[in-house]
């Protein structure tokens, strides 16, 4: 079991993205625990991969292919599991706004959030603020997620926030930005909860949000 286990986690790591559903059926047939197989195997196995793209030592095409990886293990172990079982990390919505539609960084992002857990819902790209403010309202997130490439687009972030705060939708919602031509401090000037520079990044931002809506 635990062999199997080693094996899933480092194939994650290196990007084995041919071998992982070998490894996961194998593991599944041996009857492993699927949400250790979830929460520490394939989480962990993510968190190594964060932790090495923040420290320079992988880059964006690396952690792709591991996010990919994960993800073709996840899929197969999803159906299998319980509804009650899943152990959602929280719900995040993640959307490009309105006038941008670059989204390779907020694709890598919700396979990172995913790994890490989280009940993602990907609402596309070049969404206006009404749309945004409707699904929000409907699917009640923990977090709301908002990326922009183009420094033209960015003031639509400031325009979504002010909206939600206008529709009283913001008192149990945290909105994290990122995106290329963003900072710390455009994130706080427009009254975002935090700035993701990263993938990686993101997920912690995630997780230290939940963290503190648990009061741990």
């Amino acid at each position: 079991m635990s062999q199997n286990s080693d094996r899933i986690k480092q194939a994650v790591i290196d990007g084995r993205h041919k071998e992982i559903e070998g490894l996961v059926r194998a593991a599944i047939d041996d009857g492993a625990d699927l949400n250790d197989l979830i929460n520490k195997t394939m989480i962990v196995a993510m968190d190594v991969v964060g932790q090495r793209f923040s420290n320079g030592e992988i880059f964006v095409p690396e952690m792709l292919v591991s996010a990919l990886t994960m993800k073709k293990g996840l899929d197969l172990i999803k159906p299998l599991l319980k509804d009650e079982d899943t152990g959602s990390k929280g719900t995040i919505i993640m959307c490009t706004v309105k006038g941008d539609m670059h989204d390779i960084g907020k694709n890598l992002v919700i396979m990172m959030l995913e790994g890490a857990g989280f009940q993602v819902v990907d609402l596309g790209v070049d969404l206006t603020v009404e749309t945004l403010i409707e699904k929000v309202g409907d699917i009640k997130p923990d977090i709301l997620g908002l990326s922009a490439l183009l420094t033209t687009t960015m003031p639509e972030m400031a325009k979504a926030i002010e909206a939600l705060e206008a529709k009283g939708l913001r008192k149990d919602l945290r909105v994290m930005v990122g995106g290329a031509p963003l900072d710390a401090a455009f994130a706080d000037k427009i009254g975002a909860d935090g700035y993701g520079k990263d993938a990686a990044e993101a997920v912690k931002l995630a997780r230290d949000f939940m963290l503190a809506s648990s009061g741990n």
